[in-house]
Parts: C-alpha cells; structure tokens; sequence
C-alpha cells in the first residue's frame, strides 16, 4: 500500500496533465501541448511500422512468429532502455534525500521508483505490443480471447527484462560504490553492456556456421521454438496467445510479480549504502597547491560542462553512447575492411563499395550527431541556475562556452572515424579532406541545432536528470527530425554519387550544411538574449 501511496504522489508531481491543468503559464502550456502532439506522431510512425512488418511475416508465411517476434521487440527495447536509466531513476538521483526522510522502508522506496520508471516507459512499449496485434489480427483474425490476452500480457511483457536490467544496474552499483572513482566504474561497465547487447546478433553469427543461420531463418517453426527455449517469458506469451493456454498467462504474470517481490527485498538490504557511497566524494591524500592555470570564459565553461558529463553517468552514457560506438566502427572498419563491413550490411549482395563514400560523413554523423549536449545543457541547469544567471558573464558567452563543449566532445571523433572509414575504403585524398571539412560544419550543425532545441525547450524544474537528457522535448525535437534527414540526405547522396563528380556533391553539401549551422547559429543567439 506504501508503495503506490508514493507511486501517487511521484505520479502527480511530474503528471505533464497536472501541470497543465492548474499551471497559467501559457507558454508551459503550449509546450505540453507540443510534446503531446510530437508525440502522437512518434508513437503513430512506430505503430505503423510495426503493423507493417506483421503483415510482411504473414506474407510470408510466418504468422505464427509474431507472437514471439512481439515479445522480444518489446523485451529487448525495454531491457536496453532500463539499463540506460537504471542509474538516474534507482540511485544516486536528485531527490534520494527527501524520499528517505519519509516514513517508508528503503526496499519500498526502491520498488516504488521502479513502479515509476516502469510507467513512464509504458507508453511505448505497449503502443508496440498493440500495434502488433492490430498487424496479426488483420491476418489471423482470432477471437476475442486472444485480444484479451494480448492486451494483458502487454502490460507484463516489459517487466522481467526491466527487473533483469535494474539488478544488472544494482550490481553496478554495489561494484563501483567501493571504488574511488564511482561514476567512471559505473558508467565503464554500462556502456560495455551496451555494447553487447547491440552486437549480440553478430556475437551469435560467429558460434553458429553461415548454413546453419541461414536453415534456421528459412524455418520459421524452429525459429521460434528456439527462441521461446531461450528466453522463456517470450514463450509463455506465445503459447497463451496463439493457444489460449490460461496458465502460461498466470506464469508469465505469476514470475513477473515473484522476481519484482524478490529483485527488491535484495536491493532494499543495501540501497542506503550504495546511494551514500554513490553520493559522497573522496578528498585526495596527496594534495599540491600549484600555479591555476588561466583560461578563457568560454573554455571555463565547456570544462564546467564536462565536469558535469563525467560526474552523472546517466548523462555520460546517453550523450557519449554514440561517439563510442562510432570509434568501434572505425577501428572495426580498419581490422576487417570497409568492403566487408558492407558487405555484412548488404547481406553479400553484389554492390560497389566505392558508391557509398560520398556517405561516410553521414555514417559517422549518424553516430556523433545521435544526441548534442547542446540539446541537454540549458536544462541541465535545473533549479541553479540563477546562480550562473547572477555572475558577471554575458548570456552569449554562456552559450558559446556550452557550445564548445559539444564541439569538443564531437569534432574529435568525427575526424578520427572519417579518417579510418577514409583510409580503409582508399578514399582518395582530396575527397578525405573534404569529407574532413564536412564532418565539421555537420558537427557545428548539430551544435547550434541542439541549442535551439535546448533554448526553446528548457526545462528548470525537473526532479531527474533522464526527464532532460532522455524525456525532454528538446531531445526528442532534436533527435529524429536530425536523424531523418541525415539519413534521407545520406541516401540522396549515395543516388548522386552515381551520376556526379563525389567532390563536387561535398561541396555542396558544405555550403547547404554550414548555410543551416549559421541560420540556427543567429536564432540561438536571438532566443538567448531574450532570456
């Protein structure tokens, strides 16, 4: 009972509806009104999607693999997510003191923060479980137990991976809370997780022979009686929908309660110590006083902002998560080759490698360009900053300094991926100085870009830090309006490169892209001084 008492109270004080119903800000407002309808359309693209692909499998014949096609998606999406958010919403978050001060057990604390990060991250999942079932009943047409199944069980599916993740995450946690550098342990082995988790289908590939996949991809049966043997949730969900089978529904309801009742009595035993541990700071024994070194107010602050990425790891592992997988890609590329590399792409079609360099900067900047700083760092701020508000430094300078940062953390990765992407496909040199030069002015896009969604959006009053470097509205209006035309421009680029001279498109295509970096330069600058 204690937990949903909380569970209410959280629930009501960060509700997007209760802010509009008794806010009159009218801008507040607005942007509710905004992030609703952005999102609309979001989850409207991600249904018809999946719908679609439901439709392809029972084109194909597999219509009896949706069901388990339907549970890992949802698994996998909400194990990979939780585990990127186990860090800000279990420990070491902002409000841990005043939530310990109350009369509540550690381990109802911990279970009623999970509950939240759970129905916050409901939305999408369920809107993906039920998008495939609209898919499979246009083709399979069940009855009416089958929806109410479905429908059911979506509301499970999300939970045993989201527990297996936040445990993970506890282990983090318990293992880095005895190291001097906390965060850097943390956030070490999350992004190695990470890692894992998005190359597990080639981890897979390297144990199992090529004919052996291939036989097994071909038999949709065996595929799924595979998978289901494997991750059993997967199966129980499978069996209940496609045979009405009652206790494999009372199973997978059943194991999802039992592990959640369990997972936190564990947890509860030493939550305290992990988040004092994760909170408190080792002074160094060895201690110089030396000459300061000075500084510029622009780089005073893109260090501030650095210091500030490297002390959250939620911070770090969703703003560096890209930058770290472009620099596998690029040693990778390097090791086995860019004509392999495409090849494993283009699942050993017979394609021309050399077509697709025109599109090496937007490969890496697919990466790079994932989430700015930018987009984050006014929000970040949260309730202090009136305290950078109050110093002596122009608004201007602020932004430029926050700026730099982003152009800090992103230019150098650019060019090392470009270069050995470059070398590895025997780029020409001319063409390599020009994907260089392009690379850049993409970055300095993605900069001023993320900064006029950050201006525009901010946010100073959240409680979390995944409500701004995962949830915000500046993030999301960042994120996949630049994700879309990266990745539409890159194909046009590719369709070019067939019919024109590649230097010339890159040449172009840095007077376009530095054009939009100066345009959303001025309006930063504009929203800023309006501040």
């Amino acid at each position: 009972m204690n937990n949903f008492l909380l569970l209410k109270t959280l629930l009501l004080s960060t509700s997007k509806r209760n802010i509009y119903k008794y806010s009159k800000d009218k801008k507040k407002r607005s942007k509710i009104i905004g992030a609703y309808i952005g999102m609309f359309f979001l989850y409207a693209m991600l249904m018809g999607y999946c719908v679609l692909m439901c439709v392809g499998y029972a084109k194909m014949g597999m219509l009896d693999s949706v069901p388990v096609l339907c549970a890992l998606i949802v698994s996998i999406m909400a194990f990979i997510l939780t585990m990127l958010k186990t860090n800000g919403y279990l420990f070491n978050f902002k409000e841990y003191d005043m939530l310990m001060a109350l009369p509540f057990e550690a381990r109802t604390v911990a279970g009623c923060k999970f509950l939240y990060m759970y129905l916050k991250s409901l939305a999408a999942q369920f809107s993906m479980s039920v998008a495939m079932l609209i898919g499979y009943a246009i083709c399979a047409k069940p009855g009416i137990i089958t929806y109410v199944y479905w429908i059911m069980l979506s509301l499970f599916l999300p939970v045993i991976p989201m527990l297996m993740a936040s445990f993970i995450g506890f282990l983090f946690a318990k293992i880095s809370a005895g190291f001097k550098f906390k965060n850097a342990v943390q956030t070490v082995l999350t992004f190695i997780l990470c890692i894992i988790c998005f190359s597990i289908r080639y981890i897979i590939e390297a144990f199992v022979e090529n004919d052996q996949v291939a036989d097994i991809l071909e038999k949709s049966s065996q595929a799924t009686e595979k998978t289901a043997s494997i991750y059993l949730p997967a199966k129980w969900f499978s069996e209940a929908v496609l045979k009405d089978s009652l206790s494999d529904v009372f199973l997978l309801m059943g194991v999802s309660i039992l592990l959640f009742a369990v997972i936190f009595y564990i947890v509860g035993g030493s939550y305290r110590q992990i988040n004092s541990a994760l909170k408190s700071h080792t002074a160094s024994k060895n201690y110089k006083m030396t000459t300061l070194k000075k500084h510029s107010v622009e780089n005073a602050i893109a260090f501030k902002e650095f210091k500030r990425m490297t002390g959250s790891t939620i911070y770090l592992t969703n703003a560096a998560f890209g930058e770290v997988l472009v620099t596998l890609l690029g040693v990778i590329t390097l090791i086995i080759g860019f004509d392999k590399i495409v090849s494993v792409v283009t699942q050993g079609a017979p394609f021309d490698a050399s077509i697709i360099q025109p599109a090496i900067p937007f490969v890496v900047y697919f990466f790079v360009g994932m989430v700015a700083t930018t987009a984050c760092t006014p929000s970040l701020e949260g309730k202090n900053r009136w305290i950078l508000s109050s110093l002596p430094i122009n608004e201007k300078t602020i932004a430029h300094g926050k700026m730099l940062f982003n152009m800090y953390l992103t230019v150098p990765f650019m060019t090392f991926s470009i270069l050995c992407l470059c070398i590895s496909a025997k780029v020409p040199v001319i063409d390599s100085l020009l994907y260089l030069i392009e690379g850049f002015v993409m970055c300095a896009f993605s900069t001023t870009w993320g900064y006029v969604c950050g201006i525009k959006h901010m946010r100073l009053d959240w409680e979390n830090e995944v409500e701004v470097v995962k949830q915000s509205s500046a993030v999301v209006l960042y994120m996949f309006p630049n994700m879309f035309a990266g990745m539409i421009i890159g194909a046009l680029t590719v369709i070019l490169g067939m019919m024109f001279n590649h230097c010339l498109i890159t040449l172009i295509l840095i007077i376009l892209i530095a054009l939009l970096a100066f345009i959303c330069y001025r309006a930063s600058m504009r929203m800023v001084s309006k501040k």
